[in-house]
């Protein structure tokens, strides 16, 4: 039986501003980088690692680096596993989003608001679809007994466990937590199914963070 890490990166300066990261390519604060350590030294004790899966954005590869040094796991890059772009709307503060553009607003609109495509940018279907091909992919060629860590972001984080729960986007996205550098084991049977055994698990950061859904 194979394990998949999802892991969440680190805090940065636009998560702590609540502001609209998308693909922006911010880096970690000095608390994210402590988060990241910490979530390093976690994944070393509890699991054996074999090798790190990562997005391609700065935040997430940050995270990725801390990880492979104690564990000794190299890490792969892809794109895949990004946030949702939200193209022009990426920098706005989240009171600045759903003040301004309600259509976005998922306790409001619904499966609608899922569906809308910002300007440059995707929806959160798109993004939903991508992360299920990356993990799909993952899953399926994962070896038997192989441990891999995902480092992402909150987005893919509750597009998997959403799915693995059989929770429609919406519900996903609204009724789950992810905090900064929160860990989700899944166990993947010969089969190919993968069980969620462990979710949001951030009791060995030095302190709680509770961060927004992008």
């Amino acid at each position: 039986m194979g394990t998949i890490l999802l892991c969440r990166h680190g805090e940065t300066t636009w998560n702590r501003e609540r502001r609209v990261q998308g693909w922006a390519p911010t880096s970690l604060t000095e608390r994210g980088r402590g988060q990241a350590a910490a979530l390093a030294t976690f994944l070393d004790a509890e699991y054996a690692v074999d090798r790190i899966v990562a997005s391609d954005l700065e935040r997430a590869a940050e995270t990725a680096r801390a990880v492979s040094r104690p564990t000794g796991a190299g890490a792969t890059f892809d794109a895949r596993w990004r946030e949702r772009d939200f193209g022009r709307m990426q920098g706005l503060t989240y009171d600045e989003l759903f003040g301004t553009y309600p259509e976005y607003t998922l306790s409001e609109i619904g499966y609608a608001a899922a569906e809308t495509v910002p300007e440059s940018g995707e929806s959160l279907l798109d993004m939903w679809k991508r992360v299920e091909a990356a993990f799909v992919d993952l899953r399926t060629g994962l070896d038997p007994d192989e441990t891999v860590a995902v480092i992402a972001h909150g987005g893919p984080l509750y597009a998997v466990t959403g799915a693995i729960k059989g929770l429609d986007v919406v519900a996903a996205v609204l009724d789950q937590d992810q905090g900064n550098c929160a860990v989700n084991e899944i166990r993947v049977g010969r089969d190919g199914d993968g069980a969620l055994v462990r979710e949001n698990v951030t009791s060995f950061l030095p302190e709680a963070t509770t961060q927004e859904n992008y």
